[in-house]
């Protein structure tokens, strides 16, 4: 049986076109990997506007942070954050995933506190620069790697992005679309029922007429993504913990 983060990843990557123009902010190792694994697969001639401040690096395995120097190996060019916003605010960037610690069905994500302002409870990441990217970008995908009822509520305790857009979102379970109009189920992971997904969805959402199965790397793309990810960086991000 295929692991939860192969497919996961294989999913990520499959977003991506090629020749396509992508991004990646901080704190966004799958999202590196999943760039890397299009780059050599079915995307060669993409894109890759990296935060650490490269242009194209040649992205040979996974570290555990994006902002590794050794993401500065190979690369055609240098780029500064302004720059990065400064394409995505003149519509050059076609896809960036983002994270969000909570998530809602109109596709408005929490990434500053639960709780409130005023008397957070916890306290998260924070925005950077994710509430201007998510509406310049013009594909923005959300993930999220273990789906759970905390991470997909009811209505998120802080907005922190919202988009006019219905929006993608990749789960370990399935996928999603999201923004006016509610959530809506569009594929499902093999083996995973519906009422597994219930259970760990705490908001509501309809199901698509034509609900599909997302599709297993084939083999030769599960060698790429194990090659690039020798340590298994990814198995401790998707997926219910082991």
């Amino acid at each position: 049986m295929i692991h939860a983060a192969d497919r996961f990843v294989w999913q990520m990557a499959a977003q991506i076109d090629d020749g396509a123009v992508v991004a990646t902010g901080v704190a966004s190792p799958l999202a590196v990997l999943a760039i890397a694994v299009a780059r050599e697969t079915h995307a060669p001639r993409l894109t890759y506007l990296a935060c650490v401040g490269s242009l194209n690096p040649r992205v040979t395995r996974l570290h555990r942070s994006s902002e590794d120097l050794a993401y500065l190996d190979g690369r055609a060019g240098e780029i500064t954050i302004p720059d990065l916003f400064d394409h995505a605010r003149r519509g050059r960037v076609d896809l960036i995933y983002f994270g969000a610690a909570q998530l809602d069905a109109l596709g408005r994500t929490n990434l500053t506190a639960a709780g409130t302002l005023a008397a957070p409870t916890a306290k998260f990441p924070g925005v950077v620069g994710a509430c201007s990217l998510r509406r310049w970008c013009k594909r923005p995908i959300i993930i999220v790697p273990r789906q759970t009822r905390r991470a997909l509520v009811p209505s998120v305790a802080v907005r922190s992005t919202e988009d006019d857009r219905r929006t993608r979102v990749l789960t370990d379970l399935g996928q999603f679309s999201v923004g006016p109009g509610g959530a809506v189920l569009e594929a499902v992971a093999p083996h995973t029922s519906l009422d597994t997904i219930a259970a760990r969805t705490g908001f509501a959402f309809t199901i698509a007429d034509a609900l599909e199965v997302i599709p297993d790397p084939a083999p030769d793309e599960r060698d790429v993504i194990a090659a690039l990810d020798p340590d298994g960086l990814r198995f401790e991000l998707v997926g219910a913990p082991s």
